[in-house]
């Protein structure tokens, strides 16, 4: 429901919807892992996570869907409560949303109307922040895998235990002269699981009873979130008009590209522009918030500013366009990625083929002086020292001057 705003993303809000592969899991295990849907004997309640513990290519994107769905007139009558209170009747319409709710006397969808914001030719659909979460679920399988060991002393019957045991060991490869690896194990843990049901239940139930720890953890995501895009990439924005020209370039989509990177540099380096990668004085951790930061700068230019899409060869950050001959991919990278090599010798020059683009850029953004004299290897390693198309970002905390000008 590309009209629900959860938060800021770097590509739009028109997802990929759930997709064949998610209804042929659920209807896979609709027998085997919710047989007892409703009438749940070790757990509190139903947990539609349980796909996302047992199938790959259903993750967190498929149960947010899933749960929008199921909880649209929620939404919707949430969203027109805060309307009608905070949002000028100019700024509101009422329209007709289809499939709010199920009837089961009729056995099908109905629809129903709502005074709701309107935006862009589009009504918005609110979400409340205390059902907002951040990356993973609080019911994971990376969690399940890594609490394997732990699942089995939780089941009460001796003889059930020593069952699993043996079934993991009988699983396990065995090597003459080295131990498992981590991926074997990994992979001899799921494989257990899958023959025994019962350790997911008993692996939400664990969640269930640590779901204190669940809503700690939501609450200082969902303020994280607030305080880098929110409140600190407000600012860089603000930075940006006030020392820079870089909301009035135009031109070729390569040369507007550059010269913006080289003002947000600039800023970041010079103007105290740093700060906005520091969360309790520790820098950020994911290329994900880059590529926020990246979008969130481009607002209000005439060029289009798109999201790759995943081709099966990976998908480039961001391609600059104007018209069908005018593209630039933009790639913005953390140092301390360990596949940088890999993706400055080789990936980008296959974007460029697969965008149909004529120029790329490389920026790469570091934290400390051991990532910096990193990728000053690397660029001498690939020939690239002197490359106009590879821009580094300092935003080190310490080498500033505590006489900031920002």
């Amino acid at each position: 429901m590309k009209q629900t705003w959860l938060g800021f993303t770097e590509s739009g809000n028109r997802g990929s919807g759930l997709g064949n592969h998610f209804a042929s899991a659920l209807h896979e295990n609709l027998h085997k892992l919710f047989g007892n849907f409703g009438r749940e004997g070790i757990t509190k309640s139903s947990h539609l996570e349980k796909l996302c513990l047992i199938k790959e290519r259903v993750g967190r994107d498929n149960i947010s869907d899933f749960t929008t769905n199921l909880i649209k007139s929620f939404i919707c009558e949430y969203t027109q409560r805060f309307a009608l209170k905070n949002i000028d009747p100019s700024l509101r319409k009422i329209v007709v949303i289809h499939k709010v709710q199920f009837n089961y006397s009729t056995e099908s969808w109905e629809s129903a109307q709502f005074n709701l914001p309107w935006m862009d030719s589009d009504y918005v659909l609110l979400t409340p922040t205390d059902i907002l979460t951040k990356d993973d679920t609080w019911i994971n399988k990376t969690d399940l895998v890594e609490d394997f060991e732990r699942l089995p002393e939780s089941i009460p019957n001796d003889q059930l235990r020593a069952q699993i045991s043996n079934y993991f060991k009988k699983v396990l490869p065995k090597h003459r002269d080295k131990a498992p690896s981590k991926q074997e194990e990994k992979a001899a843990a799921i494989e257990t699981i899958l023959h025994f049901p019962l350790l997911i239940d008993a692996y939400i139930k664990y969640k269930e009873d640590t779901g204190d720890q669940a809503t700690a953890l939501i609450r200082e995501n969902v303020e994280v979130s607030k305080q880098l895009y929110v409140e600190q990439f407000n600012h860089l924005r603000t930075l940006l008009s006030l020392h820079t020209d870089f909301y009035k370039l135009g031109g070729e989509t390569y040369i507007e590209a550059h010269e913006r990177i080289l003002f947000l540099k600039d800023i970041i380096e010079n103007k105290g522009g740093h700060r906005i990668f520091y969360i309790k004085n520790r820098p950020i951790d994911r290329e994900e918030d880059l590529h926020v930061m990246y979008r969130l700068t481009w607002h209000n230019t005439p060029s289009d500013v798109s999201r790759e899409a995943n081709d099966g060869r990976g998908p480039a950050d961001f391609k600059i366009s104007r018209g069908a001959k005018d593209k630039t991919l933009v790639e913005f990278k953390l140092a301390k990625n360990s596949q940088l090599k890999r993706n400055l010798e080789k990936q980008t020059a296959i974007y460029e083929k697969a965008s149909d683009a004529k120029r790329s850029i490389k920026v790469i953004v570091y934290f400390s002086e051991n990532e910096h004299d990193k990728v000053l290897r690397i660029l001498k390693e690939l020939g690239l020292t002197k490359s106009n198309d590879v821009i580094l970002i300092n935003a080190r905390n310490d080498d500033k001057p505590s006489g900031s000008k920002a």
